[in-house]
């Protein structure tokens, strides 16, 4: 019982942990439309592209941290709609345009930062994330955006599954198909900024994919799909918080390393199942 409760006695882990559960429930939610429509590659390229706001952001403010998640959610809407703009209407392959503006938003996002003489300390947690240090005002921001997300996909519920299951029938039912997807864009946007403290540029694609992955290995019913992903991101959340404390390494690293293992465990076991 100590095991469990001596990493608790202290805010910060009791902070990590709320943090932790909510930003994995709200990643595995949108997460699901990521995997069911082959967006994991879009996902990769936002967490990416927001590097330059959050670089930008930091200079104009002198360093200070509180206003750098506005920077990251301004460009992550900008960028994610962006996105969506060149692929619907540029003469390439939308896998192509995104890596263009991945590669280079990323690019620029490094460029600012090396600028920053002491961008290796100031910085390096929104790479690799810095869920011990969520502030209380940073848990009201995820707890109020990722609230927000979650509203509006229990309201768009039915549009969004028929645009992800059968585009030609929601084109069919003259569902408003070009600013659903831009709503979904924008609610992945938001979703990447709120997770933004917790696991990082680097590792955000892992939460938003791989929890709803090992799901859809389970069931293909979306509700189930939905409830499964969410409960395996906050699993993941709070077994990588412990296993950061006690083994003392990377926080971020620690939960997707735990969010992987979820995923290898149930593909296993599909595979014997089949067999």
């Amino acid at each position: 019982m100590s095991f469990l409760l001596e990493p608790l006695q202290y805010e910060f882990m009791l902070r990590g942990m709320i943090a932790s559960v909510l930003v994995g429930i709200v990643c595995a939610v949108v997460g699901t439309y990521v995997v069911l429509r082959g967006m994991a590659f879009f996902g990769d390229a936002l967490a990416h592209t927001i590097l330059p706001g959050i670089a930008l952001g930091y200079l104009i403010s002198g360093g200070a941290r509180d206003t750098l998640f506005w920077w990251a959610l301004g460009t992550a809407i900008a960028a994610a709609l962006g996105i969506g703009a060149i692929s619907k209407h540029a003469q390439v392959r939308e896998d192509t345009a995104i890596g263009i503006i991945f590669a280079g938003m990323f690019a620029l996002g490094i460029a600012l930062i090396s600028t920053v003489r002491s961008y290796a300390v100031d910085l390096s947690h929104f790479l690799f994330g810095d869920v011990l240090g969520v502030s209380v005002q940073s848990l009201w921001l995820i707890i109020i955006f990722g609230g927000l997300v979650l509203l509006t996909i229990a309201a768009f519920y039915k549009e969004f599954m028929t645009l992800s299951f059968d585009p030609v029938l929601a084109v069919t039912l003259r569902l408003p198909v070009g600013l659903l997807n831009n709503l979904l864009l924008t609610l992945i946007a938001v979703t990447v900024a709120v997770s933004l403290q917790t696991v990082g540029v680097a590792l955000m694609v892992a939460m938003l994919v791989t929890p709803a992955a090992t799901a859809y290995l389970l069931t293909h019913r979306l509700p189930v799909m939905m409830m499964l992903a969410a409960m395996f991101a906050a699993l993941s959340g709070v077994a990588g918080l412990y296993l950061s404390y006690y083994l003392s390494i990377a926080s971020g690293a620690a939960i997707v390393l735990t969010a992987t293992l979820f995923f290898l465990l149930a593909f296993l076991w599909k595979r014997m199942k089949s067999i």
